[in-house]
């Protein structure tokens, strides 16, 4: 296998996935900044020119972040990060979905309509009045789950999982391009302090 790599919040979720994991996939870096994403011959790998992207060893390219973990652990199930029977797998799926929909996606489109905007303009379709509405929608939804994990060591309760991984990425994308979590979620916090100090928090960087 090979993993397509960059820079950024996605690919960052897949190498804290894998780290978890134990797993070493050869890595190839492609330049994001440059755009080298939105040529060939990685547009041949991948026609949406997003990373990361997973190749497999019979040449099939996944190239979304979520399906690439839930390959993962289907062939490395030691480790569960999505979980061991269908009631755990569906509660994982429950929480990141609302992670992806709700927080990531418009504190991702926040920055890419903004701050972002002189990298994304021309790649994708922008919106620029839309930004601060959309970083709106992911900080109040913050705010959300903050109080729904109360009590809780993680977001779907005693167990590490895959909604960890991605709010936790996100997160501190967002701190870096203008979004830190507000200091009053505490619960939320505490949840990424906790996050921070397991190794593959690092490993990931």
């Amino acid at each position: 296998m090979k993993f397509y790599n960059s820079i950024g919040p996605n690919p960052r979720v897949v190498k804290m996935f894998m780290a978890e994991k134990g797993l070493d996939i050869p890595r190839v870096e492609v330049n994001l900044m440059g755009g080298e994403n939105r040529q060939e011959p990685y547009l041949a790998k991948n026609p949406a020119g997003q990373l990361p992207a997973l190749e497999l060893d019979d040449g099939v390219v996944l190239s979304e972040i979520l399906p690439i973990c839930e390959y993962l652990e289907e062939t490395s199930p030691a480790t569960p990060l999505i979980g061991t029977n269908a009631e755990e797998r569906a509660v994982t799926r429950m929480w990141t979905r609302r992670v992806d929909l709700n927080i990531c996606e418009p504190m991702a489109n926040g920055f890419r309509f903004s701050q972002g905007l002189g990298l994304f303009k021309d790649r994708i379709r922008c919106i620029p009045q839309a930004a601060d509405d959309l970083k709106m929608v992911a900080k109040e939804k913050l705010a959300w789950v903050d109080g729904l994990i109360a009590g809780h060591e993680w977001i779907v309760g005693d167990r590490f999982t895959l909604a960890d991984i991605l709010l936790y990425s996100f997160l501190d994308f967002g701190a870096q391009v203008g979004q830190p979590l507000d200091p009053a979620n505490a619960n939320l916090t505490a949840w990424q302090a906790r996050v921070a100090a397991r190794p593959s928090a690092a490993a990931s960087a």
